[in-house]
């Protein structure tokens, strides 16, 4: 089986128990996921089967949107409500400062990455460091933040929000950086992340249903709802080989560009990678141009064909 499927995640799971169940489910070791949900968090996490598995770093890059719970007047050694307590405070806010806050963090802003996230420092992971009790500084890193809105007051210190960002975006970090702007604790008590790039919880479809559709022995049901890797490509230049460079392709050469009647200019706006069909329009996979002893050639790095 190749392709991708989009399970939602429900809460309590690790992202890598999800990878294991599908790996059985589909009979197939290559097996990974874009984008890590913390056990407590729930939604949208695109599993990729077979030779998908090797797009595992270019889906993860994509932009993400989440629905998040914040709760004022208390914060936790995890950013979150499964953490220790560090502090409790009074709070009282009013809708309209709430909101206000929120439009500070949209746009491009810096964000110090929380302990409690699997970002390497010198090999080691920080949740790590932050379960032996170590606190290691971290560079603030550039995020950006298109939609940032209150969904609903809950009560008077939970409130839930709907954030459109882009990847790298941490939400407790978020819900944190909100509490200190309004002058409180504030940690993150819900997350739901809706959608993941194209995919959506709309089209998601829960562990349980494929697991009763393997232990119904419909194999064929769960191949049928792989979603092939091909869009993840669309936005990059087109380039259809002739037969006889087709076949060169398959086997792993590289077609130079002025055999294909091309030129550098074809590719600038990618940065010089480009997806590739057979003659026939079947999808090959991502290509990259680089410089060979005969000129500039294009050579498949990813092949789904």
């Amino acid at each position: 089986m190749n392709g991708i499927l989009n399970i939602y995640k429900e809460g309590g799971m690790t992202s890598f128990s999800v990878v294991s169940r599908v790996r059985k489910f589909c009979g197939e070791k290559r097996v990974g996921h874009a984008g890590t949900l913390d056990p407590m968090a729930t939604g949208v996490l695109p599993i990729l089967v077979g030779k998908a598995a090797v797009m595992q770093e270019k889906l993860s890059d994509h932009d993400k949107r989440y629905i998040a719970g914040v709760r004022l007047g208390i914060s936790t050694d995890t950013g979150d409500v499964t953490g220790n307590v560090l502090e409790t405070k009074d709070v009282s806010v009013t809708d309209e400062e709430f909101c206000n806050v929120l439009k500070k963090f949209t746009g491009k802003i810096k964000q110090v990455p929380p302990m409690y996230s699997a970002i390497q420092v010198d090999g080691q992971r920080l949740y790590d460091l932050a379960r032996k009790g170590i606190e290691v500084e971290r560079q603030a890193r550039e995020i950006e933040i298109y939609e940032n809105t209150l969904v609903e007051r809950v009560n008077d210190k939970d409130f839930v929000i709907d954030v459109s960002c882009s990847k790298g975006t941490y939400i407790r970090t978020l819900c944190e950086d909100i509490g200190k702007e309004l002058g409180v604790p504030a940690t993150m008590y819900s997350l739901e992340r809706v959608q993941c790039g194209d995919y959506s919880k709309e089209t998601s479809i829960k562990i349980g249903e494929l697991e009763a559709l393997f232990q119904a022995g419909k194999q064929n049901e769960i191949e049928k709802l792989l979603q092939p890797v091909e869009p993840l490509f669309r936005h990059l230049p087109k380039v259809k080989l002739p037969e006889f460079y087709t076949k060169l392709c398959l086997s792993g050469c590289e077609i130079y560009l002025k055999k294909l009647r091309l030129d550098e200019g074809f590719f600038r706006e990618s940065g010089g990678e480009c997806r590739v069909y057979t003659f026939d329009n079947k999808f090959i996979g991502n290509a990259f141009v680089k410089d060979y002893p005969d000129g500039k050639a294009i050579k498949v790095k990813y092949r789904f064909l």
